[in-house]
């Protein structure tokens, strides 16, 4: 019996020393490409070592409630030893991680078990304290066990209080709704623990994978390591056609992902069985099961977005209760949430208004279109109508392919200089539009925020150099960088997305780190909560460079006075002034630490409940008609005569609407407009 023993644990270890060796030899690899390609490499030394180190703990512990002080101490000795590991090729700390991690998941699963089969005490007069400090390591596991507990009695009680805003009638039923609580936050706990056990990828892949990414990062934030599937569901993001399941769907108050609307002719249509309104329980894939409400967000976005996963199956719950599972298998459809659309807007005068959510390419497009073609194709139908200006919207653009922004540049500008292009080697490259003309020569508003970013920033900028359009929003993301994906030599599951290229303007000036800054500053609700590149780790600097370039640029005058006229109606702007009021609060909440919350019912209601009167005013502030004339009788390219396509213009109609923005977006048009004709 031991020699059997015995012989298993040899098999074990054996194992191990095979998988940490394929380890090393993908993280040398990643080193090597990242060196050879990347536009900035680094040197691969302590300063790397420690960052590393500091960010995987910060992934796999970020509240300081899963490992104890001896135990990061133990893993700690690594902290400056990762570099030479790398260059020597010596991987064996992955022992010390996978090891220490899964003890530490075993213990909080054994905690979490031992709480759940006892009797979880709501009346108690414990405190819990949430800060954006970090919090040291504990000593004692009971302080961990502890810290378990109040968090699955704030959970209980915070999922009783989400249901209503009618506190008595919570109190008058509480009894019962602590029951059924009680069952949803244990299961979720217990559920999220396992998950973490078993990830999609395997436990040794899943630490493996956070340290080829997390050096990645170490160069740049937008270089990272991609397994198959990770890759699969990136390219798939920035397909104009993909492999889907034929359904959209969105999270409720409550967190819950409900169907919220389906594609004619796509699987879940064919079914004949999803419907609007159905809640996505569970999906099984590959012989797995993955639980919605404690899987992880990349496992989900992996098995819907992969076209790993062909066949997927999904139960779902009805509004009546009514639990069932469908088969689907995933076919090729095209994305129609990132494709080009475009409307006329009235007012004194008819605007075009164009929307491009993502500058896709034609990847698996059958029709060989990318954005480019169809912002073209929009385009040409709006000029028969004669429009009189034209509103171009990248808000919530992220960016996409360089070729098609570069050509789309072109159709705005005679001729010329649009960017600068320099790789590792400080070598320029001038990018030139040498197609004399254009595809439209009238006035012109770009529309952007904080989360256009990269070939949306490209776009602007050029717009902005040549003086050829307003730009008008918030300041932009601030990535002037441009990636590639490469496969590591002899792998057929490993990639690396790294950055090869910096942009500069035509100027020479870079919007790298501190983004473009609009001609016409408009405020976003929590603007100064979202991310830009300028909070990212590891970002490359801004600078500029000196340019013998020459090009044609614009009078200035027509943009400044647009832009002046503007700012003054921006600053009596009563939805404007409401975004200023609303930020001023939200900023106040999220900038201090809160008190120590007693865990009762109450207090955890009143916190709960502290940001409804904020979330009302925001909601009726996106709600509200601006009074913005759209045209609905034009036949934009992506329409339809179906109840989705029905459905899909309605939705982006009254996302017009809405959209304080774009309402002033067709003032600045009107108003360059009628500059050019008096």
């Amino acid at each position: 019996m031991k020699k059997y023993i015995a012989l298993a644990c040899l098999l074990t270890i054996t194992v191990a020393a095979q998988n940490h060796d394929r380890a090393c030899d993908v993280f040398g690899k990643i080193n090597t490409l990242l060196q050879e390609k990347h536009y900035k490499p680094k040197p691969v030394n302590d300063s790397l070592s420690a960052f590393v180190f500091n960010s995987v703990m910060e992934q796999l512990d970020d509240n300081h409630t899963l490992f104890l002080k001896n135990e990061y101490d133990a893993l700690a000795v690594h902290k400056y030893k990762i570099d030479d590991y790398i260059t020597q090729g010596n991987c064996g700390f992955f022992t010390d991680f996978i090891s220490a991690y899964k003890k530490a998941l075993e213990r909080n699963k054994a905690f979490t078990e031992e709480l759940i089969s006892g009797k979880l005490e709501l009346n108690t007069q414990d405190t819990i304290f949430y800060s954006r400090k970090t919090f040291p390591y504990h000593t004692d596991p009971q302080k961990i066990k502890r810290f378990i507990r109040k968090k699955m009695v704030y959970d209980v009680l915070e999922e009783i209080a989400m249901q209503s805003r009618d506190r008595d009638s919570l109190k008058t039923h509480f009894d019962k709704l602590v029951a059924e609580s009680k069952k949803k936050v244990s299961e979720a706990f217990l559920c999220r623990v396992n998950s973490l056990l078993n990830p999609n990828e395997g436990f040794d892949n899943s630490i493996y994978n956070k340290f080829f990414s997390t050096f990645s990062s170490y160069f740049d934030p937008h270089s990272t390591y991609f397994n198959y599937n990770e890759k699969s569901s990136f390219m798939s993001s920035i397909s104009s056609e993909n492999y889907s399941l034929g359904l959209y769907v969105s999270q409720d108050e409550k967190d819950n992902i409900i169907v919220e609307d389906i594609v004619p002719g796509g699987p879940a249509y064919n079914s004949g069985k999803v419907d609007k309104g159905d809640q996505l329980l569970k999906l099984a894939t590959g012989g797995k099961e993955y639980t919605v409400s404690c899987s992880s967000l990349e496992a989900i976005t992996s098995i819907v977005l992969s076209d790993t996963y062909k066949d997927v199956a999904m139960t779902f719950r009805k509004k009546d209760g009514n639990v069932y599972t469908v088969a689907l298998r995933k076919m090729k459809m095209n994305a129609e949430d990132h494709k080009v659309y475009s409307y006329i807007l009235g007012g004194e005068q008819n605007i075009g208004y164009i929307k491009i959510p993502s500058f896709y390419t034609a990847v698996d497009n059958a029709f060989g279109r990318g954005s480019a073609d169809d912002v073209a194709r929009e385009l040409k139908l709006l000029k028969k109508s004669k429009i009189k200006g034209l509103i171009i919207d990248l808000q919530f653009n992220g960016g996409g392919s360089m070729e098609e922004v570069i050509r789309m540049a072109g159709m705005f500008i005679d001729y010329g200089p649009v960017a600068v292009i320099s790789d590792k080697q400080q070598d320029y490259v001038v990018i030139n539009d040498d197609d004399r003309g254009t595809l439209y020569l009238g006035p012109m508003v770009v529309l952007v925020n904080g989360q256009s970013a990269s070939a949306s920033e490209f776009f602007a900028g050029v717009m902005q150099d040549y003086n050829r359009a307003v730009i008008a929003g918030s300041t932009t993301l601030g990535k002037a960088s441009m990636q590639t994906i490469l496969q590591l030599k002899g792998s057929k599951e490993d990639f690396v997305k790294l950055t090869i290229d910096k942009f500069y303007r035509v100027t020479g000036r870079s919007s790298q780190y501190t983004g473009i800054v609009p001609d016409v500053e408009m405020p976003s609700f929590f603007e100064k909560l979202m991310p830009r590149e300028s909070s990212m780790p590891m970002a490359l600097a801004n600078d500029s460079i000196s340019l013998d370039v020459t090009f044609k640029r614009l009078p200035k005058e027509p943009i400044s006075q647009a832009a002046g006229l503007s700012k003054n109606r921006i600053a009596a702007n009563t939805d404007f002034l409401m975004i200023n009021s609303i930020n001023s609060k939200v900023d106040k909440l999220y900038n201090s630490d809160k008190p120590a919350l007693p865990l009762t019912f109450d207090t955890v209601f009143d916190d709960v409940h502290s940001m409804d009167s904020i979330w009302k005013d925001i909601t009726a502030a996106t709600e509200k008609d601006r009074d913005i004339a759209v045209n609905v009788t034009y036949a934009n390219a992506s329409g339809g005569k179906d109840n989705f396509a029905a459905n899909s213009n309605a939705e982006k109609i009254k996302a017009i609407k809405t959209n304080p923005y774009i309402k002033e977006a067709l003032n600045i048009a009107s108003d360059l407009y009628n500059m050019g004709n008096n």
